[in-house]
């Protein structure tokens, strides 16, 4: 996984671009009719229920706009929301208020949503060894944002990108052909470019399962689109010699069948791409 001073570089990127893109030079309808000393207070209120992800990075927005801006939080990242609640107080320059509002609002609305279904997960698999992961499935340029949602609503994220983490899938091995000639030119290539980087090998049936396992140095296997029996077959197949995980449209009603089977990890693209945002407003007092 990237570190907390890579992620945190991504995070400023994304505030930066989205200013720029939203305010342009100017936002003329703040500047056409507010004084320029007017200060002003807001809340943030909740109109749904869930779980709040993004009051961290709220207050970033509203830190990078104007750094004069206080905001007053009573409510937290990954607490339980109802309709009515006030999440925090934002007070200062208006201008500035209203310059970070849509993109305080914008993100908010879809990280407490992300936060919100993986919760969904997380609640579903108490009581068995399996975690949740996210997967590379997110919205080009705030994937950093959602894989945040993701661990605030208590999930666990995947390789952050194609670069920290190896993962052979089916067209990685068809394309080098087969499994054993991936895994093994790819510990070459780690090893002749000094790279850690963890493997992953997706299987697609019981007998490339027999020949992942043939190979040395494989951190996790990938159970893909196996049903529950397969699954079974699989996970005692593997036994201890590396982790193992479920995919391929494991969703809420399926989810607690699949850790039932015993794996270790279940990833689902659906935490991220099959959100509805949550409804949130901010409002003047």
């Amino acid at each position: 996984m990237i570190s907390e001073r890579k992620f945190q570089k991504e995070i400023d990127r994304i505030i930066a671009n989205a200013i720029r893109e939203d305010v342009g030079d100017g936002d003329h309808s703040s500047l056409a009719c507010i004084p320029e000393d007017a200060t002003g207070k807001a809340k943030l209120l909740v109109k749904d229920e869930g779980i709040i992800a993004g009051v961290d990075l709220a207050k970033q927005i509203f830190d990078y706009v104007d750094n004069g801006l206080e905001v007053d939080v009573k409510l937290h990242d990954g607490e339980a929301v109802k309709y009515g609640d006030i999440v925090f107080y934002v007070s200062g320059s208006s201008q500035s208020i209203l310059k970070a509002e849509r993109l305080v609002l914008n993100a908010m609305q879809r990280m407490s949503a992300i936060a919100t279904k993986t919760n969904k997960f997380v609640k579903l698999l108490e009581g068995t060894k399996t975690n949740i992961l996210d997967t590379r499935k997110t919205t080009p340029g705030i994937r950093a944002l959602e894989k945040w949602a993701v661990k605030i609503g208590g999930g666990e994220n995947h390789r952050f990108a194609l670069y920290d983490m190896i993962m052979l899938k089916d067209n990685h091995i068809d394309f080098c052909g087969g499994i054993s000639k991936a895994i093994q030119t790819t510990q070459q290539y780690l090893s002749e470019n000094s790279l850690g980087l963890k493997i992953i090998v997706e299987a697609r049936n019981l007998q490339e399962i027999a020949e992942i396992l043939e190979n040395d140095g494989v951190y996790r296997i990938l159970i893909d689109n196996f049903n529950y029996e397969d699954t079974r077959k699989a996970v005692a197949m593997i036994g201890n010699k590396c982790l193992t995980e479920s995919s391929g449209g494991i969703n809420l009603e399926t989810v607690r069948k699949y850790a039932e089977c015993g794996v270790d990890y279940i990833s689902s693209g659906a935490l991220t791409h099959s959100v509805y945002n949550m409804d949130l407003s901010l409002k003047a007092m």
